[in-house]
């Protein structure tokens, strides 16, 4: 399948349209059982042996949920941590909030266009930069233009987006079966077309012998992503 990127029903609502509010809820549910939060919580338990991390960045992180989720997994072993929380529209709930600042989590919400973020004058290094279901809104050459941008305020990358897949497109056509609304069930079928299979996002990510690189099937429906830094010279 030739992957085909088109604009989204949800990212051309405003934020308070009642189609966008369910479509955000469907969203949740989705996340959560795609299980893109213990995928990334696997993935640091098995990376970040030496120190836990103390500053997280979320790209394209819509509400917050998706972090919080991992949150709640990871925060049991480390001690406070402070997120950082990228987006076009400032979505992130008061409860929500409050449930970051019950893991000890300061949270602080930028509004802005990821790429005027990442372009900011002496930016300041993240120990951890996260993306769920957000890569695949983006062209090869913008997409080379974040990760390579990433790659210079960060010391480990993860990534879980649609896998681009037979499967995985019939499953979108069924999202009707678990209640998500017509926003979401078009905007399914757009993710998978857009999302990824092998090594595209190898491929893109900078050469670079200080990265170590991995990039794999994850699940029913997800590729995942990853990208460490090692110290090794580049």
């Amino acid at each position: 399948m030739k992957r085909e990127v088109r604009a989204k029903l949800l990212d051309e609502l405003a934020a308070d349209d009642p189609r966008a509010m369910r479509s955000r809820r469907d969203l949740r549910r989705v996340n959560a059982l795609l299980g893109h939060a213990r995928t990334m919580s696997r993935a640091l338990e098995g990376s970040l042996t030496e120190r836990e991390p103390r500053s997280i960045v979320d790209l394209g992180a819509g509400d917050g949920t998706l972090l919080l989720q991992l949150a709640k997994r990871v925060a049991p072993r480390g001690g406070p941590m402070r997120a950082v929380l990228v987006d076009r529209q400032l979505l992130l709930t008061p409860q929500t909030e409050a449930e970051f600042a019950a893991l000890s989590w300061r949270v602080e919400c930028v509004e802005a266009d990821v790429f005027d973020w990442l372009g900011r004058p002496n930016p300041e290094s993240s120990d951890v930069t996260i993306v769920s279901l957000f890569l695949h809104h983006f062209l090869e050459g913008d997409l080379r233009r974040l990760l390579s941008l990433t790659a210079r305020q960060t010391d480990f990358f993860l990534a879980c987006e649609p896998e681009r897949a037979g499967f995985s497109l019939l499953a979108a056509s069924l999202l009707g079966f678990i209640g998500c609304n017509d926003v979401t069930r078009y905007d399914g079928k757009v993710s998978v077309r857009a999302g990824f299979a092998g090594n595209e996002l190898s491929a893109l990510w900078p050469e670079d012998k200080s990265w170590r690189v991995t990039e794999h099937h994850a699940g029913l429906f997800t590729h995942f992503f990853a990208a460490r830094r090692t110290g090794e010279a580049s």
